[in-house]
């Protein structure tokens, strides 16, 4: 079986629900993490954030379009196509979108993770490795909140260098962060 056609197994159950639509592709996914985090991008910048190339990520972009999960943004015309996540919500009058598209975006970051877990030995082995930590922490709300604008704040400096290759240093590949802080409910 093919990196490509690689399926990774769906435990969330929002996903799940959404799994039908969604293609499995690491550019596909990549794509959409991308989505999520900066609310629109052109096939252009995308190819400067994942190291990829315009027309691969254009290809990617327009078959995602096609399964019904992003959109064009409004734009100015011209040739730039920004593309958006497109939001459908979810069914009932109580039923909150964001709550849906945070479950989707958690489980697009771990399949990300298991299909690196499943394939890390195909990288250089300089990056075979990844920095994966988890603590518990004793916070208040409001701490819990400073930490993750000092997290934003920190990954800001490395996020600025998405204007292209020419901006990173040498040896640069994008790489997920993935930060979560939640309170720990008792059983």
């Amino acid at each position: 079986m093919s990196d490509e056609n690689h399926q990774v197994p769906c435990v969330d159950p929002l996903l799940h629900r959404a799994r039908p639509r969604l293609p499995d592709h690491p550019v596909r996914v990549a794509l959409l993490d991308l989505l999520a985090e900066v609310g629109t991008v052109t096939s252009t910048q995308a190819a400067a954030r994942l190291g990829r190339s315009s027309g691969l990520c254009s290809f990617h972009l327009r078959q995602l379009a096609r399964h019904g999960l992003i959109e064009e943004a409004p734009h100015d015309g011209g040739r730039a196509r920004p593309w958006q996540l497109r939001w459908t919500p979810a069914e009932g009058p109580d039923a909150e979108a964001p709550e849906e598209f945070a479950a989707l975006a958690r489980g697009l970051e771990d399949e990300s993770y298991q299909h690196w877990l499943a394939h890390r030995e195909q990288a250089p082995s300089e990056w075979q490795h990844d920095e994966s930590f988890s603590a518990v922490v004793h916070l208040t709300p409001a701490e819990m909140a400073e930490i993750g604008v000092s997290i934003r704040r920190l990954l800001a400096g490395y996020r600025d260098r998405e204007e292209g290759p020419a901006a990173r240093p040498a040896g640069t590949v994008a790489v997920a962060a993935v930060t979560r802080l939640f309170p720990l409910l008792g059983r």
